[in-house]
């Protein structure tokens, strides 16, 4: 009897072992696969559930920790004013007033320096914190208070640092710009070639007034140029009753040029040159300087940190595809 297969069948066959085994092989790496899949999800929900659990209890059991200034010695205060000003802004006229009255109420203080780097901002909380300094000379008559301007002291930044008994700079830094501007853009042109129609209903016969889809009239911008042309007289003023009779007569002061720290010296803008340690250690006399400027403590930027990252964490664990790619 021929006992000999058909060569088709043992290539039949083979090719279905082969076939199988590939599948099993498959099936073993996809089940690994996923497995780590798992495990890493898992993983990561319990470090970050750890770590919430960390930060829950060293919230409830740590006392309120406020970090005591060095007050053992005399020392000049710092407040650093840096950004544009504004509310919600790190330069806030919350936040610098805070740090000014916890400077000036300091037995210790033997003067504060409020160190300046802004473009300026909003004229309201500049007002505020000019307003403050001008309170806290009077009622603490033998703390002086000096502006040092680090890179740029312009609009707001200028009007605060007004207020101080004397305004030092660095003779490259930027100072000025005593002036007030509104921003906006006209888009009636636009609005024409896109064959766009502007439809707005107002109670009030100027409520719509300078709307930039609409053509401009004259009698809106004589009004808005009225209010600019008050705050500025308010700014003149302010910086007037400051500055004093060190303000040199030249037209072009009040303009909203910008000049540098050298240069406004001549203008009266500037007392004197120097930095924050110089004027720390050679005019105030205590070269220890302690910052003042209120910050997030240290529970606030934990949780913030935290926060991020479980979102992250359960984004990852949510999303799962792309722990493996």
């Amino acid at each position: 009897m021929d006992t000999d297969q058909n060569p088709v069948q043992k290539t039949g066959k083979q090719e279905q072992t082969s076939e199988w085994q590939q599948d099993v092989i498959n099936r073993l790496a996809f089940a690994a696969v996923n497995e780590q899949k798992r495990t890493r999800r898992w993983g990561i929900f319990f470090k970050f559930l750890t770590f919430a659990y960390i930060a829950a209890i060293l919230y409830i059991y740590t006392p309120d920790v406020t970090l005591e200034k060095d007050t053992a010695e005399k020392h000049t205060a710092l407040v650093e004013l840096k950004g544009v000003i504004a509310p919600e802004k790190d330069a806030s006229a919350d936040n610098i007033v805070s740090g000014l009255r916890d400077a000036f109420e300091n037995e210790n203080t033997a003067g504060v320096i409020l160190r300046i780097n802004s473009p300026g901002g909003s004229p309201v909380q500049s007002g505020y914190i000019n307003d403050e300094i001008r309170r806290l000379r009077k009622e603490y008559p033998d703390t002086p208070v000096y502006a040092v301007i680090s890179d740029i002291c312009a609009s707001g930044g200028y009007y605060v640092a007004s207020a101080a008994d004397k305004i030092y700079a660095d003779k490259a830094s930027i100072v000025g710009s005593i002036g007030v501007r509104m921003d906006g853009f006209g888009f009636v042109e636009t609005m024409e070639k896109l064959g766009i129609e502007r439809r707005l209903l107002t109670a009030g016969e100027h409520k719509g007034f300078l709307d930039p889809f609409q053509p401009v009239k004259q009698e809106d911008v004589a009004q808005v140029k009225k209010l600019l042309d008050d705050i500025h007289q308010q700014f003149i003023s302010v910086v007037r009753q400051g500055r004093g009779d060190k303000l040199k007569d030249d037209p072009l002061l009040f303009s909203g040029y910008v000049w540098t720290g050298e240069q406004g010296i001549d203008l009266g803008l500037v007392d004197e040159l120097g930095s924050s340690g110089y004027v720390a250690r050679e005019v105030i006399g205590a070269e220890t300087i302690v910052d003042y400027t209120p910050s997030e403590d240290w529970l606030a930027k934990v949780s913030k940190h935290l926060g991020t990252a479980l979102g992250r964490g359960f984004g990852e664990v949510l999303g799962g595809g792309s722990l493996i790619h």
